[in-house]
Order: structure tokens, then sequence, then C-alpha cells
């Protein structure tokens, strides 16, 4: 059996029934999905041997972005129907001021993939972090690194009032950092990779953790097209599920490296780094109350809350209960 059918067998019977596969395939015919490049994940497999489009009976077309805030502004359109690895701040951002999304799985967790780099030049540590103040930040607001900047500051006493905080996309930032444009760029994946060639992390994936500063991604959508879809949702989620679980065996990551890097536009070199940071939960664990059977909604109050501290938010919602549906995924 060859590696392609072993996929094609993990995912057959996780498909849409027949009647509204074509049903939906006659209305719509194809669907739109973000994601990100050099984020490079197990569902890139999938994707590019057309695992998805087989599952669906649809074609799935992808666009990627630079950040979760676009992702949001293009589900708020309908040009995209899903969006793949949406970091939870962005999306917080995003329903806060009333856009209707929920989050359908946890994509992936990467404490050690998003984070803050600081000069090389300014030999600032976290010992000596208070030095930060009066210093130039390039930060990609309303997203998951810009949250995980808020509460490092926090935990280090740094005033935001005491920064100037200017809004970049990690490659920009990563850009204004090596040029000393910047004293601190926050980001992540192949950006933050290159600003490490710059700079120094203050805090680990680890230290964040035991900080309480979460770090994950995931796989969102409309709620109206959620709700009018949600067998061909359940479909798409499965494959992630399936390409997740066969990445988990070692025995298929050679197999697998050379297409995940391609699309990710990385090396297999880098790819194989960035994977090495990064956790895929299994669906047991996703559906547990740790993440989406209750963690997730709590957490997404807490971001909200620390951004409408930060004024990055007029306010936020009480709750976030609504915004977290794990019924596809259940399927």
């Amino acid at each position: 059996m060859t590696f392609k059918t072993t996929l094609k067998s993990a995912v057959a019977g996780l498909a849409l029934i027949a009647g509204a596969q074509a049903a939906f395939a006659d209305g719509h015919g194809e669907i739109t999905v973000g994601y990100f490049l050099e984020w490079p994940m197990p569902f890139q497999f999938a994707k590019e041997t057309g695992m998805y489009d087989e599952a669906l009976g649809v074609k799935v077309n992808w666009v990627s972005f630079d950040t979760g805030t676009a992702m949001s502004a293009a589900m708020a359109s309908g040009d995209v129907q899903m969006s793949v690895s949406q970091g939870i701040p962005p999306f917080v951002v995003a329903t806060s001021a009333g856009q209707d999304l929920q989050v359908l799985d946890v994509a992936v967790s990467y404490a050690d993939n998003d984070n803050c780099v600081v000069a090389a030049a300014l030999e600032i540590d976290k010992d000596s972090a208070g030095e930060l103040a009066g210093k130039k930040v390039a930060v990609p607001l309303g997203t998951a690194a810009h949250y995980g900047f808020l509460k490092q500051m926090e935990h280090f006493g740094v005033s935001l009032d005491s920064l100037e905080v200017v809004d970049m996309a990690p490659a920009e930032g990563e850009a204004a950092l090596s040029q000393g444009a910047v004293d601190m760029a926050c980001g992540w994946g192949g950006a933050l990779r290159r600003m490490t060639n710059s700079g120094n992390v203050l805090l680990t994936g680890a230290e964040k953790t035991a900080l309480g500063i979460l770090v994950f991604d995931a796989t969102t959508g409309p709620t109206s097209y959620v709700a009018e879809n949600a067998d061909q949702v359940a479909a798409f989620l499965s494959v992630t599920a399936a390409a997740n679980a066969m990445w988990a065996d070692e025995a298929n990551q050679a197999k697998m490296l050379p297409v995940i890097a391609k699309d990710a536009g990385m090396t297999e070199d880098d790819a194989a780094s960035t994977l090495s940071t990064f956790v895929f939960p299994t669906v047991e664990e996703q559906l547990s109350g740790a993440w989406l059977g209750g963690n997730a909604a709590t957490f997404m109050k807490g971001v909200a809350d620390v951004f409408v501290a930060a004024k990055s938010i007029d306010a936020a919602k009480a709750s976030y209960e609504d915004n977290v549906n794990a019924g596809p995924l259940g399927q």
C-alpha cells in the first residue's frame, strides 16, 4: 500500500455523506481556506496531495496571509470560509468587536515559536528587562505575538506608556530589527527564527508557559458558515486530524517533510526545526477540559481582558463560550 493510499484510507470514513456532499458541490463548487507561509504543519501534506478536495468533494482553494487579523477580515468579507492556525488573540480581537466567528479545533500549540527578540547591541535580558523603557518595539498588533508582548511587559513591570510601539507584521519587524530601526521585535515562524540572528529572547517558551502565557492557534470559521455546512467542516477537521496522526508516527515524517517544507516556502532543515517546537494535540485532547471542553473559552476571556487593560480593544465579551464549537470536531 502506498503512503498516499494510507492517508486516503485514514480519511475515507470521515468524508461527507454522498447526498450532502453533492448538494454542497452543486451549490458552491469550491471553498477558500486561509493559512500561513513559513508555518509548517502536517495539514500541508494533505493539502498538497489533494486529500481535502477528495474528502470534501469540492475544490479547496488556499490563500496565504501575513497575520491572523487579515484572516479575520477575509472571513468577514466572505472571501475565506475557514482559516487554519489563526492565532487566538486576533480571533479574540475580532469576536470582541462583534464578528461572529468560532474556534473549531486546536491547530497547534507553540510556546517556543512566538516571541519577542531584543537587539543584541542592547545586551538586555530577563534580568535587565527594565531597561526596555523608552525603546522602540515592532509588534504585529492584535496577534498572539502582541498578547505575549503585553504579558511579558506586565511580568517585567515595563510600562507600555514608556515604549514606542509600532505595528509591523513579523517579516517587517525582523527587517527593522536587523537594520537597527527598532530595539525589539515580536513575531513567529521564519521571521522569529531570523530575528534571533539579531538578538535574544527575554523568556523561553517554558518560562512563558510557567507564567500562564499560553500560545496556540485554532482552525476558525464564521458561525453562519459552520452552521450551514457542519458536515463539510467536520470532514475538513478530520483530514487535518488524520494528517496530524500520521506526522506523530515518526516513520512517516521523512515522506511528509519535503512536501510540507515546499508548501511552507522553507528548506527542509528550517521546516524540521520549526516543527520540532510544535505540539499537535489529538482530537481526544482537544475535546478535553484542558482545551475546547472549557479552558479555551476561559483563556479567550483572559486575553480579551488583557487587551482591554492595554487599551487595544474597547471592551471584552462577558463570555467566549459561544465562540467555541467542538461539535464538528467530535463528529
